[in-house]
């Protein structure tokens, strides 16, 4: 690692020596020195950092002993980050990247490329902007002297060098023809010219050099295409819907035509855009579980878990696919269970999302190529996030929905980043959830609902959405993410009874989002909710050694308690 100056803004307090402290801010490869208050709050040191290094604090995660450092009004403390902690620091990035292009005849353009795309996506605008370079095998792109392979992503080639140029080679096959003359033949080699035009303007717009005429050219291997995807069902007696069966066709069709993934330049683990037979359209997003975050090979630097606990308290590492594919089996249609009419929208709108096991090497292989296991989620045509807009603009049914889904599956990870901003068929703003991999946790300690904020959850639920709560029942989901493949630990499963519980009961008492939702997030760091506390009521209420289910009559007999008082 390489430590910079020690000497930067912010880095000395007028403070008592014992309220300061000094940490390292590791990012990009390099640690940052930084000294802070204990008393500091997540947000002021976020806002050191954006003076120092330039980073906007909502595109910083940090990250401190395998938890984020989620709560921005919380403090240094709090978190329990000591003198010479390491907070790693994770950015997202801006979505767009300007690319120059130097051909070996010395011409230049720009393109400006999203990040998250890769060299074979610059292969394809080059040909689609400069005539004659139809053919991607005949293009090799060099940065720095390397040459980059299609499935680099233009995030890792530009992190330390964002004024980097890439040249362009263009390499045709040579046609060699024999003629016989006596015993002898007579080679001749000729490299074809581009669209019959002249030389000069052949070399002058491509950057083709003609001098390939004098050479014999030995055609390059072909680009690796090894790919396998199928689905991965555990009970056989489970009919895939024809809308997961098209999930997985349109991308393997993909694959087989050479497509390479895309690695999202967002988010603390890897996901993967996958594109369709065209290879001009997203059909899908790829979480393998091996790269999650902490996981052994996360491609965001992140260490990893000492004790298999994920970013979130009460999740575990691996298991984030195994919740993205819950979170669309129980998000149940209006008309029943997903496992009996099949329908494609659920009530909350969740993907369709399905396990799979997927080997390319466009995937993060640091120790060689692996079949991965992951979650293959549908992807939908957005235009953002509900981050880049305000809320104000948002139906209040869409929030309600959402906040429907969050309570019930006790959602440790609901940020305004991960609610897409859609269109429905009749025009209307539809907000689509996504990025379910710290649901249904083992405790409450984590849960955090941006929506609460929001103006809408404010307002009751209507009639329609309080007898889809009603519906709800946490034992029939209990029972079908078993038969899916997923027997629910026991903690989880307890989440699951509770915050069901909570929803149903608050909804009944007329309760607005923002009351339920208060009553499950903590409002700081170390004080604890009030589901947390009703929880502990029921333990301490009963003997050891007691049922599950006269654990939930005390649940219940407690909460009916604090809800009563809250209603009145």
């Amino acid at each position: 690692m390489q430590n910079e100056s020690s000497v930067c803004p912010g880095y000395m307090h007028d403070q008592p020596s014992s309220e300061a402290i000094l940490i390292y801010v590791a990012v990009s490869g390099s640690m940052i020195p930084l000294r802070v208050l204990k008393s500091d709050s997540i947000e002021s040191v976020k806002l050191r950092i954006q003076t120092y290094k330039g980073f906007v604090v909502k595109n910083q995660r940090l990250v401190c002993g395998g938890r984020e450092l989620a709560r921005s009004d919380s403090l240094v403390r709090e978190y329990g980050v000591t003198d010479g902690n390491v907070l790693h620091l994770v950015l997202r990035l801006s979505d767009l990247q300007v690319i120059s292009v130097r051909t070996s005849c010395g011409k230049e353009f720009t393109f400006h490329v999203e990040r998250c795309r890769d060299v074979g996506y610059v292969k394809r605008q080059i040909a689609t902007k400069k005539k004659g370079l139809v053919d991607l095998d005949d293009q090799e792109i060099i940065c720095n002297g390397e040459l980059l392979e299609d499935q680099r992503i233009i995030t890792d080639i530009c992190k330390n060098n964002n004024d980097a140029v890439i040249h362009l080679f263009v390499r045709k096959t040579a046609k060699i023809r024999a003629k016989p003359i006596d015993k002898n033949y007579e080679l001749s080699i000729v490299a074809p010219q581009l669209n019959d035009k002249r030389d000069d303007e052949v070399e002058r717009e491509s950057g083709y050099s003609l001098e390939t005429k004098k050479t014999l050219e030995v055609p390059r291997k072909p680009p690796n295409r090894d790919f396998f995807l199928e689905p991965v069902i555990v009970n056989s007696k489970i009919e895939m819907p024809l809308v997961l069966e098209d999930l997985v066709k349109s991308t393997y069709q993909g694959l087989a035509r050479g497509n390479y993934p895309i690695r999202s330049a967002e988010g603390t683990g890897g996901a993967y855009f996958m594109m369709d037979a065209s290879g001009k359209r997203y059909v899908s997003v790829f979480k393998p579980i091996d790269e999650e975050p902490m996981a052994v090979n996360n491609p965001r630097d992140l260490p990893l878990s000492v004790n298999g606990e994920g970013l979130k308290k009460g999740t575990k590492v691996g298991q984030g696919a195994l919740r993205e594919v819950a979170a669309y089996i129980i998000d149940h249609p209006k008309k029943g269970h997903r496992l009996i009419f099949g329908e494609e929208r659920g009530f909350a709108g969740v993907p369709p999302t399905m396990l799979v096991k997927c080997l390319h090497g466009g995937f993060n292989h640091p120790d060689g190529l692996t079949v991965k296991i992951g979650s293959l989620q549908m992807f939908v045509e957005n235009y953002g996030s509900c981050e880049d807009m305000g809320p104000g603009a948002f139906p209040v049914k869409e929030v309600h929905k959402i906040s429907v889904l969050d309570i019930r599956m006790a959602n440790a990870d609901r940020h305004a980043g991960n609610i897409l901003v859609s269109k429905g068929e009749d025009g209307r703003t539809v907000l689509i959830p996504i990025d379910h991999g710290y649901c249904l946790p083992e405790s409450f300690e984590d849960c955090t609902f941006d929506w609460l904020y929001w103006p809408q959850a404010r307002k009751p639920y209507t009639a329609e959405t309080i007898e889809y709560i009603k519906s709800l029942d946490a034992e029939e989901d209990i029972a079908l993410l078993k038969f899916y493949g997923w027997v629910l630990p026991l903690e989880c499963a307890r989440t699951l009874r509770i915050s069901t519980m909570l929803l149903k009961k608050g909804a009944e008492r007329g309760l607005t989002p923002y009351v339920i939702g208060s009553i499950m997030c903590r409002e700081t760091l170390t004080k604890e909710s009030v589901i947390e506390e009703i929880v502990l009521e029921a333990l301490d209420s009963l003997l050891p050694g007691t049922s599950e289910a006269a654990f939930m009559e005390s649940v219940s007999h407690f909460m009916d308690r604090r809800l009563d008082k809250i209603a009145k």
